[in-house]
């Protein structure tokens, strides 16, 4: 199973590298991230230049697609040559989103009728969506997953690996991260939020 990060110029690091550590953790077990990019280097929004893993076209064929947040998502959503490059089914694909992320999902139709979580800065350009944002880290509906806050890149990786190749498994890659003598209390809090997360409004 693959998974796309999608990944733009002015990116959020702890968005894309620590959804993409973790999964990368389940690599034995079959599920795989690649840092995904819309030209072969980009540079985040701390001056980090990063070879993509795989071109953006990648999205089309990936198991899982996580679209990261950056300081220039709104140029990404207004830029309609990048965003038909993008073509998500969420009827054979998990799609998350992290922060402002949410924006290329509701520019992509896929929020339509969901709520969604991103983070504070963000919040007014998804709601200028239509888009109702939640006061919580995670949601999920179906196939389509957002989170909200960078360290929240954990509970969509989380979700990812509970998917993909079950809660158990999430649960070993939480407790190898956590910090030291806060393994329980982390992944409990890591499940916890992926489980809410899918329920609330249900």
């Amino acid at each position: 199973m693959q998974v796309a990060v999608l990944t733009f110029d002015g990116f959020n690091e702890l968005d894309s590298f620590i959804a993409s550590s973790l999964i990368n953790r389940c690599r034995k077990d079959g599920l795989e991230a690649f840092i995904t990019t819309p030209a072969p280097v980009v540079t985040s929004m701390h001056g980090v230049e990063v070879t993509g893993q795989r071109p953006v076209e990648f999205v089309t064929e990936a198991d899982v697609v996580l679209v990261g947040s950056g300081v220039r998502t709104r140029d990404v959503v207004a830029d309609d040559r990048l965003i038909s490059r993008l073509t998500l089914d969420p009827s054979r694909q998990l799609i998350g989103a992290q922060c402002s992320g949410a924006l290329v999902l509701a520019r992509l139709g896929l929020l339509d009728g969901m709520p969604a979580c991103t983070d504070r800065k963000s919040r007014p350009f998804v709601e200028a969506c239509d888009v109702t944002v939640l006061d919580a880290p995670f949601h999920a509906e179906g196939n389509i997953a957002t989170a909200g806050g960078c360290l929240a890149s954990q509970y969509l990786a989380a979700w990812v690996i509970t998917r993909t190749l079950g809660e158990d498994a999430a649960r070993a890659v939480v407790d190898y991260v956590a910090p030291v003598g806060e393994n329980r209390e982390t992944v409990e809090r890591a499940m916890r939020a992926v489980r809410s997360g899918e329920s609330v409004l249900h």
